[in-house]
């Protein structure tokens, strides 16, 4: 039995079929289907503190990007040595005259105690070698970790058994300790240690000490997510389709491995970036001229600067931890946005 309703505003009756009232949807409005990866931007964007963390990351690595230009536009260098080349502007001792480190119209960040190094270019440049390296890190251990990871997750069996022992025997160094005593062992084998090492073989010994420590987390976290996703239903239809294992790799498991992957990714550069100021600050890193962060870490413990100058560490140390607490906050409201059950 069918019985019209009346609507307040005089339109149409709606009939009811069966006693209960159908409701009718204005001509045009229709319901519009998201992809998961639409809904994870939209639940992104509605997160304040992940936003701007964005915007603060994305700003250091423009800084990094852009650094030459700064410094061809300020009118300085990172290597220019200004106790030479201007002396009034230091005292006997090689420390600033003006207070402050000689922070001035001139020189914005001041100047470094004993060499007179520019602290606003060297800082700009050893953000750009820091994140430099740091990237370069990361890219290899992704790309590591999928391959190892996925491949012992999905291939199972010896392969499986194979793999995860590489990973424990490797996971059971220290990898701090490992990073101190290898770092000169890796340069000494491209460049005799009487000679003077040149920088790009330093950058290319960090990448590889880090890389070799640094997969087997993300290959472990890979490793048991295709674990999972070879029992699930599409993956059996795709191998009774006659899918052959690289296509069922690529095509099935790899787009499902995208949240971690990129939630630990996050997590990896700025565990990078501390790790090789670390070494640099050590002095197994980067080395003097070469701007760096964890070099500008080390020439502000020392006894001439902490003495007369504490506001040169100031700058390179505000910066860090404001991009590694950035990062990391990126990360957690990645990690929120692929997985809003996830509580922080």
């Amino acid at each position: 039995m069918t019985s019209p309703i009346e609507t307040e505003d005089g339109a149409e009756p709606v009939v009811a079929h069966g006693g209960q009232a159908a409701t009718a949807k204005p001509e045009g409005e229709q319901l519009v289907g998201r992809s998961p990866g639409q809904l994870m931007w939209i639940r992104f964007k509605r997160d304040r503190s992940g936003v701007i963390s964005a915007y603060v990351v994305g700003f250091f690595f423009l800084i990094g990007l852009i650094a030459p230009l700064i410094a061809k536009v300020y009118g300085k260098n990172p290597y220019t040595v200004y106790a030479d080349e201007r002396p009034e502007l230091f005292d006997s001792a090689g420390v600033p005259l003006q207070p402050n480190g000689g922070i001035s119209s001139e020189f914005w960040f001041g100047l470094e105690p004993g060499n007179g190094y520019d602290v606003f270019t060297k800082l700009i440049f050893g953000i750009r070698t820091s994140l430099m390296i740091s990237v370069a890190v990361t890219v290899t251990v992704v790309l590591t970790g999928i391959l190892l990871g996925v491949t012992a997750g999905y291939v199972g069996g010896k392969v499986d058994y194979a793999i995860s022992r590489v990973v424990d025997f490797l996971l059971a160094f220290p990898s701090q300790l490992f990073f101190i005593a290898s770092m000169p062992v890796v340069v000494s084998l491209f460049v005799s240690p009487r000679d003077e090492t040149p920088t790009y073989v330093r950058v290319l010994a960090l990448i590889a000490v880090q890389w070799v420590l640094g997969w087997m987390s993300l290959a472990r976290i890979l490793r048991g997510t295709a674990l999972a996703l070879r029992e699930r239903e599409f993956i059996e239809a795709a191998k009774v389709s006659g899918a052959s294992p690289w296509r069922i790799i690529s095509k099935e498991v790899l787009p499902n491995v995208v949240t971690p992957l990129l939630v630990q990714s996050t997590y990896l550069l700025p565990n990078f970036v501390t790790i090789e100021a670390g070494l640099s600050f050590l002095g197994v890193g980067i080395v003097e001229p070469t701007p760096d962060w964890g070099q500008m870490f080390s020439k502000a413990s020392t006894e001439l600067v902490l003495q007369n100058d504490i506001t040169y560490m100031f700058f390179p140390g505000v910066s860090m931890i404001i991009f590694v607490v950035a990062f990391n906050l990126l990360g957690d409201s990645v990690r929120d946005a692929f997985d809003p059950k996830t509580a922080r």
